[in-house]
């Protein structure tokens, strides 16, 4: 009970910073002017008031922040240390509300591709005897032995 009572007075008596200063220590981690300019994007907006452009600045970092810790329990399902595309699209699955709008944006996954042979791949058969390589008309050393 001792411990409640000296956390109380301790938070009473100890100095608060005001709201002003409060404001002013509270930065976003984008840059605001950036914020705005890809908002000035849409033809629909003309002008962005900047307590309108600090909302859309903090909700944009916690939205990423919230897709990024889920996209890290993922990956972290998967046993895997680093998080792709796949994991990115079952984190948004699992939230329906972020799912209903983000989901379509992402793209496609990627397809596997089937090896297929190719000419490289196939095996080049013997020529029949009696017949000589192109190489051997341009390489003057063999041109001169054969002949012989």
């Amino acid at each position: 009970m001792s411990n409640i009572i000296q956390i109380i007075t301790f938070m009473r008596f100890s100095p608060t910073k005001s709201m002003a200063e409060e404001e002013e220590s509270i930065r976003p981690e984008f840059p605001i002017g950036r914020v705005k300019k890809i908002m000035k994007l849409d033809k629909d907006i003309n002008k962005i008031n900047s307590e309108a452009l600090h909302v859309i600045t903090y909700s944009t970092e916690l939205f990423l922040h919230f897709l990024a810790e889920k996209s890290a329990v993922v990956t972290a399902e998967k046993k895997r240390k680093t998080v792709n595309l796949d994991h990115l699209r079952i984190a948004v699955k699992r939230h329906q509300p972020t799912s209903d709008f983000l989901l379509d944006s992402l793209p496609l996954p990627a397809q596997p591709v089937k090896h297929t042979k190719s000419v490289s791949d196939k095996k080049i058969p013997a020529p029949p005897i009696g017949t000589r390589r192109i190489d051997d008309f341009f390489s003057k050393g063999k041109a001169k032995t054969d002949s012989a």
